[in-house]
């Protein structure tokens, strides 16, 4: 596919992480432990028995992987804060040593042009938090508060945009339905009861921080999926319907419309969460972007064994179908059915098994997957959806949650023994894609 898409002069071109997968320094200048440090040391939990200790050691190389960032010619960087990092209880008193670290890459980011894109939380809660119940106890919803007008006290005037959550579909389904993520829970009812609060501290999150009255864009990114019936049946079509509604509309829903979804809160019946009076008039308010996440879509089959879908385009590392037609039937999908601020595509990008051949690392298959996604997303701004930016994720190869270090999602290859960068093939041809874009640039460059 050599198709070349043409962005408007305006549109963020940028590269994504999160802290918890490249920082490092677990226990660096007083760093309190997170959930998914506790997690990924208990045996069993991580595939490859590995952990965040090091990751990409970040924090000690921070001015190498901006510089890394410059060369390609981004506008932008998204990324998480560690909460433990500042505020190692994630209550109480703040370690000055972690702003600072903060402080630091905001001003490497500032020296190289490169507009910072904050994200609050990306699934690593403070485990003393944790140990009082996390995010099923209601108080962490107003501890999360707190943390939040702090960031946007501190860094609010120097930053483009600052989400409060990164997929909190994750942190509930993932963290307290299967198990599958920290802490490691596996309750339906818990899950759901944990969902209704992150919403909850989202909305009392967004209040904190305009009170401290910041230039930043504030917002949240979710990851979001259409879902589609494997075959014409009806089951199958209803199995799509309520996949739909528990996941897109279950967070967007509260956010735009101050309610839940009605299938999906009569299907949940008896799990449904607990809402105390205003929790949804609290999460229900203006809101500056909306930063939404793409990698697949659903597939609903209810034959046993479920139908699968052809992946005529193959699939990711992480077994994923690739099917950038999703993403224009998201978009269009949510434009219809809210009144949307304007979109950031916050992460987009797969997993491969890259290798380093003879010094390079060739991953053509991901700047095929890349293309058709920009092509996908256009098509949709093509047709009203107001979508002002692109994240590529991820910048680096990273610790994968729970796959450990055996998936590789960066456009930059990372030798976890020696810490050695090596840009992909598609790193340089975003470089170049970037230079293309950007025509009047390059000129006066040249």
């Amino acid at each position: 596919m050599t198709d070349f898409t043409q962005f408007p002069p305006s549109f963020t071109w940028g590269v994504a992480t999160s802290a918890f997968q490249i920082e490092g320094g677990a226990t660096a200048d007083g760093k309190g432990p997170s959930i998914w440090d506790t997690f990924s040391h208990t045996p069993g939990k991580v595939i490859d028995g590995t952990n965040g200790d090091v990751a990409c050691d970040h924090y000690h190389r921070y001015p190498e992987d901006v510089a890394i960032m410059a060369s390609l010619g981004v506008d932008a960087y998204r990324f998480s804060m560690a909460w433990a990092r500042v505020q190692p209880q994630g209550k109480g008193a703040w370690n000055e040593a972690g702003w600072d670290f903060y402080d630091r890459l905001l001003k490497e980011l500032e020296s190289k042009n490169i507009a910072a894109h904050i994200t609050l939380y990306h699934w690593d809660l403070p485990q003393g938090l944790q140990d009082e119940g996390g995010w099923l106890n209601r108080d962490t919803a107003y501890h999360f508060a707190e943390y939040a007008a702090e960031v946007a006290r501190r860094f609010g005037n120097r930053v483009k945009t600052i989400a409060t959550h990164n997929e909190p579909w994750c942190t509930a389904n993932l963290g307290y339905g299967n198990a599958q993520f920290a802490p490691g829970v596996a309750d339906l009812k818990q899950s759901i009861q944990v969902s209704h609060h992150l919403v909850l501290s989202h909305g009392l999150a967004m209040s904190a921080m305009r009170k401290v009255g910041s230039t930043a864009q504030l917002g949240i990114v979710l990851n979001q999926w259409t879902a589609d019936p494997a075959t014409d049946s009806a089951a199958d079509k209803a199995a799509a319907e309520f996949e739909y509604s528990r996941s897109v509309e279950w967070f967007m829903d509260p956010i735009f419309k101050g309610k839940y979804p009605a299938l999906a809160l009569k299907v949940h019946g008896d799990n449904a969460p607990v809402v105390q009076d205003d929790d949804l008039e609290i999460a229900h308010q203006k809101i500056d972007f909306l930063g939404v996440n793409y990698y697949f879509r659903a597939f609903c089959s209810t034959e046993t064994p479920p139908r699968q879908p052809e992946c005529k385009l193959g699939k990711t590392d992480m077994g994923w179908e690739i099917f950038p037609d999703g993403l224009t039937e998201l978009l269009l999908k949510l434009h219809a059915d809210y009144e949307l601020p304007p979109i950031y595509i916050t992460e987009n990008g797969m997993a491969n098994p890259d290798t380093i051949v003879n010094g390079e690392v060739p991953d053509e298959a991901r700047i095929d997957f890349v293309k058709r996604h920009l092509k996908a997303l256009n098509d949709a701004r093509l047709q009203g959806v107001n979508i002002q930016g692109y994240f590529l994720w991820s910048l680096l190869d990273n610790f994968e949650w729970n796959s450990g270090y055996a998936k590789r999602f960066g456009i930059v290859h990372v030798d976890y023994e020696t810490q050695q960068r090596t840009p992909k093939h598609s790193a340089l041809w975003y470089r170049d894609y970037l230079i293309q874009q950007r025509p009047q640039k390059s000129a006066h460059a040249a």
